[in-house]
């Protein structure tokens, strides 16, 4: 398994995520779909969701990145000490 490539694939997928988070949050939607995941598992909703900031959306988007890629990068390492 290729280490780079895993990592690659994982941060992306986790930074899109987060993407799709900020999108919501500067389309005003995030607050309501959160309240409807609370609801739907019979519970209320302690948690405010803040006005949108660009900076931090990227923030979270970039870090979110390297986290993914290094936790991709781990899991790939142990995988190919483990099955080779």
């Amino acid at each position: 398994m290729n280490q780079n490539k895993t990592g690659l694939v994982l941060g992306s997928f986790v930074a899109f995520l987060h993407l799709v988070w900020s999108i919501l949050i500067a389309l005003d939607w995030a607050y309501p779909l959160q309240n409807f995941i609370y609801k739907m598992h019979s519970m209320n909703n302690p948690y405010v969701i803040e006005p949108f900031d660009i900076v931090r959306s990227i923030e979270l988007i970039v870090i979110t990145f390297f986290v993914g890629y290094i936790a991709g990068n781990v899991f790939a390492f142990f995988w190919n000490k483990i099955y080779k």
